[in-house]
């Protein structure tokens, strides 16, 4: 199914905040499918028998399988699979398709949302699941809050990388 161009009026304007959060949400749950499929292909290929043998190539080895996940779909089509259920597209900045280089510099940007949390967990020695849901929790809640900070409500990565999400709407069936 092919998608039509919205009206350039509605094309200015970024789907609303709690949209975009929930996609993100939403996107999370399909990725768990994804990172573990991925892991159970890395634990077969590299005889891994313990979480904590090779943790290091593991993080290496799914950034690059999530990252050819996004780029992937982000040149196809401008959308993954939970960005097209929350009907939001991924263009540039003036519109066009997206290319393969400007989504790679998406994908590593948008680890924006976590790396400060991430950061400060370390930098505080906190260890465990609830200071780490916690920092991750408030840091993307106010990594989302910026994009209240820029008139046409895009998040930073995108402003950076001269892309742009929109809202979606499938081509009219015939």
């Amino acid at each position: 199914m092919t998608a039509s161009p919205p009206p350039a009026d509605i094309a200015l304007r970024a789907p609303g905040l709690a949209r975009r959060l929930a996609g993100f949400v939403y996107e999370g749950l399909l990725l768990f499918g994804v990172v573990m499929a991925a892991g159970l292909v890395y634990a077969l290929v590299t005889n891994q028998r313990h979480a904590l043998q090779g943790s290091l190539g593991l993080r290496i080895y799914l950034f690059c399988v999530l990252g050819l996940y996004f780029v992937g779909f982000w040149t196809r089509q401008g959308q993954t699979l939970a960005m097209r259920t929350w009907r939001i597209q991924l263009v540039t900045a003036q519109g066009g398709r997206v290319t393969a280089l400007r989504a790679t510099f998406r994908y590593v940007l948008a680890w924006l949302w976590f790396l400060p949390a991430l950061l400060a967990l370390s930098l505080a020695g906190l260890t465990g699941a609830g200071p780490a849901f916690g920092a991750i929790t408030a840091g993307v809640l106010t990594y989302g809050a910026l994009a209240f900070l820029h008139p046409q409500r895009q998040f930073l990565h995108d402003v950076i990388c001269g892309t742009r999400l929109i809202p979606w709407a499938p081509a009219p069936r015939p």
